[in-house]
């Protein structure tokens, strides 16, 4: 079993069951992208490399009905909106930078579709 952080048990208090989506999630990102970082904030864990990228949180993007039984709200920042029905809210923060929510309940959701989503909002992140 893997150890974590303090802030992150703290960040997952209410959410254990989802700490291991959270690994599946890490091993992926880290392995595709070894040189970025994470910083555990109150309510997200931000992964950075120049920039962030990509965040993690319980940000409630759709009705609690609407959510699995285990889960987690990625964010990613974009260029363009991405259109997918995996989208559960985006929103054009400033003309040409979309931020784009996507709720993840199982690891089978870390598909090669998401982290070619991921790899454009890396690209995207080290090109500011």
């Amino acid at each position: 079993m893997r150890e974590w952080d303090p802030d992150t048990l703290l960040l997952f208090d209410t959410h254990r069951d989802a700490l291991a989506l959270l690994a599946a999630w890490e091993e992926k990102l880290f392995a595709r992208f070894p040189e970025a970082q994470k910083r555990v904030q109150k309510t997200q864990i931000s992964y950075y490399h120049r920039h962030v990228f990509a965040c993690v949180s319980f940000a409630r993007v759709r009705r609690r009905a609407e959510l699995p039984a285990t889960w987690l709200t990625l964010t990613l920042g974009l260029p363009w909106p991405l259109d997918s029905e995996r989208v559960a809210v985006k929103t054009e923060v400033y003309p040409g930078r979309w931020t784009t929510h996507i709720v993840l309940g199982s690891t089978e959701e870390l598909d090669e579709e998401l982290m070619g989503w991921l790899e454009q909002a890396y690209d995207f992140s080290e090109r500011k």
